[in-house]
């Protein structure tokens, strides 16, 4: 194993991360357990295989003098992943004592930051009181994995999968040190093409702060505290609605969170008349069955949540027009395509701006809703199968609430993460989310 520098992205997800904002994702997986011990063997299992992937043996550190030649200077005052020299297994992965409520024991435990020391990731294994179930919160540091990668360094502990063959991809030639004179109009333009997207992002995220109307449940003073709360709609129930109206399976969920907020926020006496958070819809450059190279390769759309329209169809129609604006578009500019601007600042810019940035999400997205994908296959740990998985993304500075959806054996799963403080009643609003796809199928009905 060798150490490779911190993609931009990644290392402004390392230096925006404060106590009261851990910069980790995660996923909850609820197992059917076979006997009362299985959680504890689960544990083992997991610190014996970890020990054997090279991915998990990462840290992070800082890199002030980039090795090579031929490193750019920006890559000065920067971080790389490197193994670490005393990797114990034993330090991350950890057994709990028997709980009734694995969500709220999960919410404690994102909310505590990844020891920045040592490789960042963690693997708390909770046996379930009832004694056929156990749990198991996975936490990965953005810095170290994307959505991507981080499910691939978690199939890596869990139990073999037969996945499809890969499709052998044709070689590429190989390229010199020095481009080709050829392709330099092709450079040049694409650095001409690289500042005028800088500028319409940036001009973008100028206009997107104008005229808001959010709501202080969404946007609530950070109090370090955390809640999660999942929640499993049927996957034919979507494409139902999907099929009754058009657009996309993401479309239809998407409305459906919308929807959702404003049962909460109209049960909790905020209100949801004229409130249209922006929400960000993250947008992964990254092909599927390419994991590697390491690091972020993200961008996104934004768009506002029409949280303040009654009728649920409207609100869908909504939501399907925006996702079509955003697509014609392309996720390389736009409001949401702002994290594509870390390509552009140099790495001391992200180390010493990293603050400052942290406190400008605030002005730039009310709400993180994403989806994770998963594979079709069952996952099973020690021959004990994944019943629910639940994925969790991160919180940024200003946000009180962010989702996460992923769709596993016919099953979509919500995993909601919230400010504890600002959002004390998650689990209505995980209600919501159930009442809302039945108002879909019903209002879809001849």
């Amino acid at each position: 194993m060798t150490s490779d520098l911190l993609a931009p992205l990644d290392l402004a997800f390392w230096n925006i991360e404060s106590a009261e904002h851990p910069m980790h994702l995660g996923a909850l997986g609820v197992f059917m357990a076979h006997t009362p011990t299985a959680g504890a063997h689960a544990a083992d299992l997991l610190a014996a295989r970890a020990a054997a992937v090279p991915g998990l043996r990462m840290r992070i550190r800082d890199a002030w003098r980039p090795r090579g030649l031929l490193r750019s200077p920006f890559s000065f005052g920067g971080a790389a992943r490197e193994p670490a020299p005393d990797f114990d297994p034993l330090d991350h992965v950890r057994l709990h004592a028997p709980t009734a409520d694995f969500q709220a024991a999960a919410g404690r435990l994102m909310e505590r930051p990844l020891q920045r020391g040592r490789p960042p990731w963690e693997a708390h294994v909770l046996p379930g009181e009832d004694g056929v179930s156990f749990a198991v919160l996975f936490k990965f540091h953005h810095a170290l994995a994307d959505g991507l990668r981080a499910l691939t360094l978690a199939a890596a502990v869990l139990d073999p999968m037969d996945l499809p063959a890969r499709r052998p991809r044709p070689e590429e030639p190989a390229r010199g040190r020095l481009p080709d004179v050829r392709r330099l109009p092709d450079v040049v333009r694409g650095a001409v093409s690289d500042v005028g997207r800088a500028l319409d992002i940036g001009a973008s995220v100028a206009v997107s702060t104008l005229a808001t109307r959010s709501t202080p449940a969404l946007t609530a003073e950070p109090s370090g505290t955390r809640r999660t709360a999942g929640v499993v709609v049927d996957i034919d129930d979507v494409h139902r609605v999907r099929k009754a109206v058009g657009g996309t399976v993401n479309d239809v969920l998407i409305a459906v969170v919308a929807g959702a907020l404003r049962r909460w926020l109209d049960e909790r006496g905020d209100g949801s008349e004229g409130v249209a958070p922006r929400a960000l819809i993250p947008v992964s450059r990254r092909r599927p069955r390419t994991a590697h190279p390491q690091g972020n390769r993200l961008s996104g759309y934004l768009m506002r949540l029409p949280v303040d329209d009654p009728d649920p169809l409207r609100r869908l129609a909504a939501v399907r027009s925006a996702m079509d604006r955003n697509k014609d578009a392309g996720p390389h500019r736009g409001a949401g395509a702002v994290a594509l601007l870390a390509d552009h600042v140099p790495a001391l810019g992200h180390r010493f701006a990293g603050p400052l940035v942290a406190q400008a999400a605030r002005l730039w997205f009310d709400i993180l809703v994403t989806s994770v994908p998963l594979p079709g296959i069952p996952l099973k740990l020690g021959g004990h199968p994944v019943a629910e998985v639940y994925p969790f993304a991160p919180l940024a500075r200003g946000q009180s609430l962010a989702v996460a959806i992923s769709t596993y054996r016919g099953g979509v799963h919500f995993g909601l993460v919230a400010d504890g403080r600002a959002v004390p009643d998650l689990g209505v609003l995980a209600g919501a989310i159930t009442e809302e796809v039945a108002a879909l199928i019903t209002a879809c009905d001849p």
